[in-house]
């Protein structure tokens, strides 16, 4: 299948460290924070940012790993049970700012579900959203807080975020099925995309 490179491993690098910067900078203090990944790679960008944080400020932060399979309206029960995944929360929520991390914001079904499963472990005094990617395309009101790049793309089109941690490599891309065509808009905002980076590079 065609697959255009994204975002290189620097690339997730720098984004990172933005994100990281852009959090301190909102929540002045982060002392009441709590970074919450969502499986399966939102867990290790929760943990990049935590220590990028940390770097910054020289204090420990928390960090979780939740799953939202029994909250999602695109699985069965039985279907959902299946792909459980170990929800580890280190600390009480309530009266916390929790940042959910992951890594591609889509149609934000996904996230809706995250919100439901850790209102149901506590009451935080907010909720955050961090994404390396947001594609577009939402069916819900939802938006983030701190988004790592904004990618253009078709809804035939697989975003493929792949890292250090799950898949032994850093990198972002666009994956098209064979044979497939973007439409005129999807073609100039694909184009408008590849001008900026060159500009930037």
């Amino acid at each position: 299948m065609p697959l255009k490179t994204v975002m290189t491993a620097e690339d997730i690098r720098r984004t990172l460290a933005r994100i990281a910067h852009e959090i301190i900078e909102r929540n002045k203090s982060t002392g009441h924070l709590i970074l919450v990944g969502l499986h399966t790679r939102g867990v290790p960008l929760a943990k990049r940012l935590a220590k990028s944080i940390e770097s910054y400020e020289k204090t420990k932060l928390l960090v979780g790993a939740l799953d939202f399979s029994l909250y999602r309206d695109d699985l069965d029960t039985s279907d959902a049970k299946s792909a459980l995944q170990r929800t580890d929360i280190p600390s009480d929520i309530n009266g916390k700012s929790v940042v959910l991390v992951d890594d591609v914001l889509y149609t934000g079904r996904s996230i809706r579900a995250a919100m439901d499963a850790l209102i149901d472990l506590g009451r935080p005094r907010s909720i955050q959203l961090a994404v390396l990617i947001d594609r577009g395309h939402r069916e819900m009101p939802i938006r983030a807080d701190y988004v790592g790049k904004n990618i253009p793309s078709a809804r035939h089109e697989d975003i493929r975020v792949r890292l250090a941690e799950t898949d032994g490599v850093d990198e972002v891309a666009i994956v098209s099925p064979p044979n497939s065509k973007p439409s005129d808009g999807q073609r100039e905002k694909l184009e408008s995309f590849s001008r900026g980076k060159e500009e930037l590079s």
